[in-house]
């Protein structure tokens, strides 16, 4: 049985590399802060709405929801930052990242499950599992529908 899924890896923080499987990626795409669009009353995590296709786009800063600094606090207002729209039964949600690494075949039934010891309180929600790769490093394998469907985002979609 054919257990390899393609994936999108990209870094978490300044050291970690974090992957989301490319069934739930709609599209990658370049966004400046200054068009995003602020939302008053938000979490600090939410940086605001994006016109996305003519729609109204929901961007989150992926690294300080997960418990690491901020990606918009170091970004001067010029720099471009990746987006990764996300999509699951039409709701759509971009996660504003670091930088994209590369796209990956993986063999999913060699994903470790997750232990809550080994992450952030914050991460381990929206985890499904880690893999570790040929150098011995842990890459975190984040569960697209769970980070759509956080409770952050039921009061706006």
């Amino acid at each position: 049985m054919e257990t390899k899924e393609k994936f999108l890896s990209f870094n978490l923080g300044a050291r970690d590399t974090a992957i989301i499987s490319l069934q739930h990626i709609t599209e990658v795409l370049q966004v400046s802060l200054p068009e995003i669009c602020g939302i008053p009353h938000m979490p600090s995590s939410v940086l605001g709405i994006y016109n996305w296709r003519g729609e109204m786009l929901w961007l989150v800063d992926l690294d300080a929801m997960l418990g690491y600094p901020p990606i918009s606090q170091g970004a001067n207002l010029l720099s471009k930052m990746m987006a990764i729209v996300l999509e699951n039964k039409g709701k759509y949600l971009g996660l504003l990242v670091r930088h994209l690494i590369d796209i990956e075949w993986l063999d999913t039934q060699q994903m470790k499950p997750p232990s809550s010891e080994l992450f952030y309180p914050k991460i381990s929600p929206f985890l499904q599992g880690y893999f570790i790769n040929d150098s011995e490093d842990m890459i975190f394998n984040l569960d697209a529908i769970t980070i759509i469907q956080a409770p952050m985002w039921k009061i706006h979609n």
